[in-house]
């Protein structure tokens, strides 16, 4: 069975509805059955399902997914956001930019796009509203912004690329700080422009900070320090070599139940076992995503597909400018129509070789991989953030994508930069 029968069934299976992780397991599984000489039988497909997923690296995802439900449930995200708004909301544009930086903190204790929308869109957005602003324009702020999660560390994809790739995970956690910081600034310009644009309620704007200033800084700072003290413990473990990613997502766990139960005690012991619940219920179906992707790809390995596509696009493409284009207009279809974690899985093994034989540093393409895949969490038709914000706010996924445009424009400017300038994701290194 050739690579592009393979292809065609995979898509067809998407497009009749078919669980992608069902779909990854039947074209895994069609060679061998097509071919008995061919290596991939069923059994090597199921062997190559369960070693996929036996890797302590991967261990940190269902810890850091559990680490931001209780941060969520404990409402960590409002003790964060109160910080920025008392120092940044009077300014234009101020309240808007403070959920971006929200977002920016909120994607350091999850490492997840959706789940910082939700975490942080639950609370904002109606903050926002309130405020005056336009609803469409507060739900594409946190949509866009929520994708931050994803670039700045810890990183769930991250975790996903370094298996697929056998890159430090430290690493790419360190490569993305730059980039995220980029994107989070370059999102805070439009939101200035916008608020000069359409103007601000300053006078409720105002009312609104002058009850956290009554607080006084050492009243917002003593509510807020144990929250912001959360990615800085995560982090400061992983780069001082006190703990692997892994172990440090477990520390991010307890550290979270400690601080929600006793010091903040916005979450009670009987909350725990729904939070169990909820973090299995969101885990399982990407553990299976997982294993499916794992087999898929060493499938895919085994009928020469990465090398046949790099010698493929070497061959007629000679300039490394328009190899990189292409690339980077491949992976934001793929991130269109396509999660994350198969996407990351699947395609590594097949553009990492043509990338190193340009030249292109493979932390710095992951990199770039990641903010291709997070600009597909705000683009339809999958958009998951679009989804999450939509379910937050009532408003229409299109029409929350139609307000988004100009902040994606933003997140594509940043990709350009962070391609073609490698200094911007390879600076901490």
């Amino acid at each position: 069975m050739s690579a592009a029968v393979v292809f065609l069934l995979f898509f067809i299976c998407l497009i009749i509805a078919i669980p992608i992780s069902i779909a990854l397991g039947i074209v895994s599984v069609l060679p061998g059955a097509f071919d008995p000489s061919f290596t991939a039988s069923g059994t090597f497909v199921i062997r190559s399902m369960l070693g996929g997923i036996d890797s302590f690296p991967l261990l940190a995802v269902p810890m850091f997914v559990l680490s931001g439900m209780i941060m969520a449930k404990g409402g960590i995200s409002k003790k964060i956001f109160d910080v920025f708004a008392f120092f940044i909301g009077k300014l234009t544009a101020g309240m808007p930019c403070a959920v971006i930086v929200t977002c920016l903190f909120y994607g350091a204790i999850s490492g997840s796009a959706p789940a910082t929308v939700a975490a942080v869109g639950s609370m904002t957005i109606p903050i926002l509203v309130r405020l005056g602003y336009d609803k469409s324009f507060s739900t594409a702020i946190v949509a866009v912004a929520g994708g931050l999660g994803v670039i700045i560390p810890p990183s769930i994809p991250f975790i996903m690329y370094g298996m697929a790739s056998g890159e430090s995970v430290s690493d790419l956690f360190m490569a993305g700080v730059v980039p995220g910081l980029l994107i989070g600034a370059l999102l805070m310009v439009y939101a200035i422009y916008y608020c000069k644009k359409h103007g601000e309620d300053k006078e409720k704007i105002a009312a609104e900070i002058n009850q956290l200033h009554a607080k006084g800084f050492i009243g917002v700072f003593k509510e807020s320090f144990f929250a912001i003290l959360s990615p800085v413990i995560i982090l400061g473990c992983i780069y001082t070599g006190i703990a692997s990613p892994t172990e440090a997502a477990v520390i991010s766990v307890f550290y979270s139940l400690v601080v929600s139960l006793f010091i903040y005690k916005s979450m009670k012991f009987k909350d725990i076992w729904g939070i169990m619940v909820e973090g299995v219920r969101t885990y399982a179906p990407i553990l299976f995503i997982l294993a499916a992707s794992i087999a898929f790809s060493r499938v895919l390995t085994l009928m020469r597909v990465p090398q046949s596509i790099s010698a493929w696009i070497l061959g007629n493409f000679h300039n490394k400018i328009v190899i990189l284009l292409v690339i980077n207009i491949f992976l934001l279809i793929v991130g269109m129509v396509m999660d994350t974690t198969p996407a990351i899985l699947i395609l590594t093994p097949i553009l990492l070789p043509i990338v190193t034989a340009i030249g292109m540093n493979p932390i710095h393409f992951g990199v770039m991989m990641v903010v291709n895949l997070a600009i597909g969490f705000v683009t339809p038709p999958i958009g998951v953030n679009l989804f999450v914000a939509s379910s937050l706010t009532d408003i229409p996924v299109m029409k929350i994508a139609q307000k988004a445009m100009p902040l994606i424009i933003c997140f594509l400017i940043a990709l350009l930069l962070i391609t073609f300038i490698p200094q911007i994701s390879l600076a901490l290194l």
